[in-house]
């Protein structure tokens, strides 16, 4: 599990507890009561319809309802033992509506009968009037048509709830100890499993149902010198995914080797954690990197942490607008710039575009949470800087009157509101593989996997480091290094991108849990692209000595 993911899956400022005390909203339930359906989707629209009618009676102009039953299933093993296994499950309603101008928001947990739903609509009624009360500045909602009685489900082969705690567990001690028979010190692996099952209904006249899953197969490998008691460590190449358990079922042919395999549409963790146990004990001996300007060629398992701090924060519009600056701070990419219609975000090489509808993608949905049909588009077009990420109640500042579709609540008992869509670098053009962008590096440095990062609070000023880090002399692969780190500014680092692989090596890569707002939400996010290339960035060195 890499920092970032780490300390937003605890919603803490530091990484100080151990994986196993990941927090799990919900009541604990038996890993049987996972699989027992929710509700008939005739009883939620005629809930929904109970909130809705009462909201419009009591003098809302716009209201919707979220009726959510969210599951979890986390299993956390370290060496030999299971140290967690957590199945939860949250059942609720949220109701948001609009009155004298302003939003209203009250939910409730277990709500099964048309009085309860029609209390929780009064008093998200009565909380939007108090609102009224200080509001200067009328909510602008864009308008949506309806979309009458509609539904969406991730297209999964195998639901990973249902496959048998004791396989998940029996994969996972085999993946432990093929870390431990390949030298690695100490090793932890996990599964993280979400579905949420979601109906949505607004005055707009929708009733969307909807099931999403997502699942992150993880472990982390550490080798130890003896002598020394220095200690490096590896971890998996895995992208979470929004995908059923045939993710971990691999065909041979999807597979690309090289200095380390690549995996296009699924995982292998066995053979994935054996590279990695082999080297976390390479990464021991290997050379510290001299300091200095390197061409890198950075991995899709790298870039996309890249693409998210440095791309999809700075775009998300409640930022740009000031509006959140939680986890992540605001934005140097202001409506000015957006205005100027010549503002240089990268290369002409650069293209970036959300897209939720990206099958496999985290963010993948048919629908968002506040009933808008899912699409995708550009946010930056040959280099030049051209969209935002908004929401219904954001896009007029735009001069737009339609929502591009990403809102998201976390739960049925939190209020949706503005979040990262899926985005991602598209691929380049010309036929491309990663060798032969390798090849033509006189100085270079092949990065692979996520790790460390830093970045300002306008999401400007960076570094990044990864899990493997190979020199690249004259179009050769020259050996390991360690301690390696880039520097840059998003412009600039985005502007040095000169090459980029063509779709065949395009891959997905992403964050689970990402966290924004106060109180904290969390999200799962994709972010693709193929291997790239970028000249001339500073590279330090971030051994200590000792």
């Amino acid at each position: 599990m890499n920092r970032r993911d780490f300390m937003q899956a605890t919603g803490l400022g530091a990484g100080s507890l151990m994986l196993s005390q990941i927090p799990v909203f919900g009541r604990q339930v038996p890993v049987e009561a996972l699989l027992v359906p929710g509700l008939d989707i005739s009883i939620k629209k005629r809930l929904a319809d109970a909130a809705l009618n009462a909201a419009k009676s009591k003098g809302a102009s716009y209201a919707d309802v979220r009726i959510g039953r969210y599951l979890n299933q986390f299993i956390i093993t370290r060496e030999d033992k299971v140290q967690n296994i957590s199945n939860t499950e949250s059942y609720g309603v949220g109701v948001r509506v609009i009155v004298n101008g302003c939003w209203g928001f009250a939910a409730v947990g277990e709500a099964k009968t048309e009085a309860e739903l029609a209390s929780v609509a009064e008093e998200a009624v009565a909380m939007a009037k108090a609102n009224a009360l200080l509001s200067d500045e009328p909510v602008q909602l864009a308008p949506q048509k309806g979309f009458g009685e509609v539904s969406w489900k991730t297209p999964i082969v195998k639901n990973a709830f249902e496959i048998p705690i004791k396989e998940k567990v029996d994969l996972l001690m085999a993946v432990n100890g093929a870390a431990l028979s390949n030298g690695a010190s100490f090793v932890n692996s996990q599964f993280f499993l979400v579905n949420e099952q979601k109906y949505f209904a607004s005055t707009d006249g929708s009733y969307i149902d909807q099931d999403v899953h997502r699942l992150w197969p993880s472990f982390t490998v550490t080798a130890i010198d003896p002598k020394s008691g220095k200690f490096e460590t590896r971890d998996a190449l895995s992208a979470p995914m929004g995908m059923g358990y045939e993710y971990l079922q691999v065909n041979p042919a999807d597979k690309i080797t090289g200095i380390t395999t690549r995996y296009n549409k699924g995982y292998d963790m066995l053979e994935d954690i054996t590279l990695a146990a082999k080297q976390a004990k390479q990464k021991l001996s290997a050379k510290s990197v001299e300091a200095g300007k390197y061409d890198l060629v950075l991995d899709p398992s790298h870039t996309w942490l890249t693409i998210h701090e440095s791309v999809g924060h700075p775009l998300e519009l409640d930022r740009v607008l000031g509006y959140e600056a939680n986890f992540a701070g605001t934005s140097f990419a202001t409506l000015d710039k957006w205005k100027s219609k010549n503002f240089n975000y990268g290369s002409k090489e650069v293209n970036f575009f959300a897209d939720k509808t990206q099958p496999g993608s985290l963010g993948a949905v048919g629908y968002d949470d506040e009933g808008v049909k899912t699409k995708r588009w550009d946010l930056v077009k040959d280099g030049i800087l051209t969209n935002y990420m908004g929401i219904r109640d954001q896009v007029h500042i735009l001069g737009e009157n339609e929502s591009q579709g990403c809102c998201y609540a976390d739960s049925w008992g939190s209020v949706q509101f503005q979040r990262m869509a899926n985005v991602s670098l598209a691929p380049g053009k010309e036929k491309l593989s990663v060798e032969e962008m390798i090849k033509d590096v006189k100085r270079g440095i092949y990065i692979i996997g996520d790790s460390s990062y830093s970045i300002d609070q306008q999401r400007y000023n960076f570094q990044f480091s990864g899990q493997l880090a190979y020199e690249i002399k004259d179009g050769q692969i020259a050996g390991m290094l360690k301690d390696v780190a880039y520097q840059s500014n998003t412009q600039e680092f985005w502007n040095s991108c000169v090459k980029i692989c063509d779709e065949s090596d395009y891959r997905l890569g992403g964050s689970f849990f990402d966290g924004k707002g106060q109180p904290i939400q969390s999200n799962a996010v994709t972010h693709g692209s193929s291997t790239a290339r970028f000249n001339g960035v500073n590279v330090i060195n971030t051994g200590r000595k000792i």
